[in-house]
């Protein structure tokens, strides 16, 4: 599997997803999501404690119950135009990954984006911004294990100051980004930045 580097993946990179299809149906700003609060942002000191990566295996499913997200995941890829393309909308309950990056559990950043909504309502990633800090998610991956992670932020970003870096720049632990729209609506562009999720591996099984 040829590797890319993430930090070629720029602000656009989830720019599919934000369009607010629901929103713009319903005529209403009323249900927007959830929006993660300043006491869920990166506080500057980073928890040690961190579980050994595991082998390289591609994720099946993900699953975080506080916010009932359990959804499979499929390999997303660049577009020509060098953004991540996107689950399709109309699948309300998928997610996707960067199957040419780092798979979730291995060393790296491993990515994962999917729909805040489509035309029918609220999609996979919907109440995102609703995590906080010391939430578990976990990554079903295709060798049967479990790769356990612990949300350390969930940060919202206006898609013209999107921290590429930061986001996904290489690290030297398995850490996970689960990204989705968020931020300001519009109904002329949809939503105006991304709820992004930062974690690391705390275990598996």
């Amino acid at each position: 599997m040829r590797r890319f580097s993430n930090t070629a993946i720029g602000a656009v990179t989830v720019a599919a997803l934000c369009t607010g299809a629901w929103l713009l149906g319903s005529g209403a700003d009323t249900h927007a999501p959830p929006q993660p609060t300043a006491a869920q942002a990166r506080s500057g000191h980073t928890d040690a404690r961190s579980a050994p990566a595991l082998p390289p295996s591609p994720p099946e499913r993900i699953r975080i119950p506080s916010v009932h997200v359990n959804a499979p995941l499929m390999g997303l890829r660049l577009t020509p135009a060098g953004s991540l393309d996107v689950p399709p909308a109309e699948k309300g309950n998928l997610a996707g990954w960067y199957e040419a990056g780092t798979t979730p559990g291995e060393r790296g950043t491993a990515i994962v984006a999917g729909h805040v909504d489509n035309a029918d309502g609220p999609a996979v990633f919907y109440d995102l911004g609703a995590l906080r800090k010391g939430t578990g998610i976990e990554v079903d991956r295709r060798d049967g294990s479990v790769a356990l992670f612990t949300v350390d932020a969930v940060e919202v970003y206006d898609a013209k100051h999107f921290p590429d870096e930061k986001v996904y720049g290489a690290v030297s632990r398995p850490e996970l980004r689960v990204i989705t729209c968020g931020g300001g609506y519009s109904r002329s562009t949809g939503y105006q930045g991304n709820v992004v999720v930062f974690a690391h591996l705390t275990g598996s099984r």
